[in-house]
């Protein structure tokens, strides 16, 4: 069985061999450079303004985030945090949609996630389903200190991976009073099992195995594995949703130079926590709103559809993108396919 991994939202769970790529450098408030000119793989828009912004979450880690602020607020209004794909920084998918939203009449906070992009973490490229889950937590600590936030509408958006920690932030947090979920991915669930939960008892044990192998050879060498990450050409063989995936982070379409998608690699034992911390354990527990939104054609659906199977009451919702695939959510493709009427009526009607 071949599994195809390290792309984005695919899966971690068999992220086995990679080249060495020494990167130890730690950042912290100090050190952090923060990039001031528009880099974003989307148009300005004139109608908010936007500076950057610093926060810390509870591990002691920085954040840079972008808050988009519509012009000319009056008193104390809703606010969202977004974040996400799964690889991806805040210059892409989150940025535009945070943007978006604050021309709709939101505070939006865009953030890169601990050890990616311009937020801090030592080492670079890893991912956590305690301390991912943790940075939403943080950027909703952040939104409550703005003059203009009203701490008791806040909301968040998670695209792609980001859509499962955003469900376990939600369980978590009871400050988030509405949430979104994009083109959804579990990744603790597809490390652990694959797509389509194709992997037996025996290839997880497997992985394991190769898995703290490797995490034995970093720790000797005091350096990181990377994983397989998207090629740099096509050869025209490769599964659609890898054709789709690079149609997005390898073109002026979704590139960035910061982004792990379009230009690097995820820490190949990064797969060791998501494997054994499943994040949608107590998101049956959620009593306030979700949004659950897919493409009709993506590969990704069934994680969308059975996290909202879970969520119990009647303050869910599951919208189907007719005809879109997984990363046309990202930035709506040729098709417009983002749903930003419904979800700005969805918070408009539960951030009140």
């Amino acid at each position: 069985m071949k599994l195809i991994l390290g792309l984005g939202c695919v899966a971690l769970g068999a992220l086995l061999t990679a080249g060495i790529m020494h990167y130890r450098c730690t950042k912290t408030t100090d050190t952090l450079q923060l990039i001031k000119e528009w880099d974003k793989v989307f148009a300005k828009s004139d109608k908010v303004d936007t500076r950057k912004v610093t926060f810390k979450n509870r591990y002691g880690i920085t954040l840079v985030g972008d808050l988009y602020l519509p012009k000319n607020i009056k008193g104390k209004i809703p606010a969202i945090a977004v974040s996400g794909p799964f690889g991806a920084v805040k210059e892409q998918s989150s940025g535009l949609y945070a943007q978006t939203m604050a021309e709709r009449g939101f505070i939006t906070l865009a953030f890169d996630p601990s050890f990616t992009g311009e937020s801090g973490g030592d080492v670079r490229d890893v991912a956590s389903p305690d301390i991912n889950t943790e940075d939403f937590s943080a950027a909703v600590d952040y939104l409550t200190t703005l003059d203009n936030v009203d701490e008791n509408k806040i909301g968040i958006i998670g695209i792609c991976g980001w859509g499962g920690f955003a469900l376990n932030a939600a369980a978590m947090d009871t400050r988030i009073k509405a949430t979104v979920t994009s083109t959804m991915y579990d990744m603790t669930r597809v490390s652990a099992k694959g797509y389509n939960d194709v992997m037996t008892a025996d290839d997880l044990y497997k992985m394991r195995e190769s898995l703290n192998a490797q995490r034995t050879k970093d720790y000797k060498s005091g350096t990181f594995a990377k994983a397989t990450g998207l090629p740099d050409k096509l050869t025209g063989n490769e599964p659609q949703f890898v054709k789709d995936y690079w149609d997005y982070y390898k073109t002026k379409r979704g590139f960035h130079k910061r982004s792990i998608n379009s230009n690097g690699n995820w820490n190949t034992t990064s797969s060791l926590s998501l494997i054994n911390q499943p994040i949608l354990q107590y998101s049956s527990e959620i009593r306030t709103p979700v949004l659950v939104v897919h493409g009709e054609n993506a590969h990704s659906r069934y994680f969308g559809e059975d996290a909202f199977k879970k969520l119990k009451g009647d303050n869910k919702e599951l919208l189907i993108v007719k005809g879109a695939n997984h990363v046309d959510l990202y930035d709506g493709g040729d098709k417009n396919a983002i749903p930003f009427d419904k979800i700005e009526s969805f918070y408009k009607e539960n951030l009140k």
